[in-house]
């Protein structure tokens, strides 16, 4: 095998194993919202108690874009075409707005908590 070849294989291994643990993140994080959502609905029947819940499901979505747009860069590392650097300027700017606004949104609920004010 010549080296460039090698060196595109264990790309695209680095992408799957790196595609896999942001969709790995995003999966936890959803079943474990869900369950939250389910034992904190039926215990307390209140709509501040969600508001942790929403704010972890928040990170996890926000680890998993990270990983998912990691997988994109190594995906475009090796022999990129002005096709794919297009592809991935689009996919990084939508994630990046993605995640921008996660976190601003997982900072106002993280401020509202600290307040005591209720969400709206």
């Amino acid at each position: 095998m010549e080296p460039a070849e090698l060196l595109r294989h264990g790309d695209e291994v680095l992408v799957a194993v790196v595609e896999v643990a942001g969709a790995l993140v995003i999966f936890v994080g959803a079943v474990w919202a869900a369950v939250r959502f389910v034992v904190e609905g039926l215990r307390h029947r209140t709509a501040a108690v969600f508001t942790p819940i929403r704010l972890s499901l928040g990170r996890f979505l926000t680890l998993g874009l990270e990983f998912q747009l990691a997988a994109d860069v190594l995906r475009t590392a090796v022999s990129p075409s002005f096709t794919q650097i297009g592809q991935l300027a689009a996919i990084a700017t939508i994630r990046t707005a993605l995640n921008y606004f996660l976190g601003r949104e997982i900072r106002q609920e993280q401020r509202q908590v600290t307040d005591g004010q209720p969400r709206p």
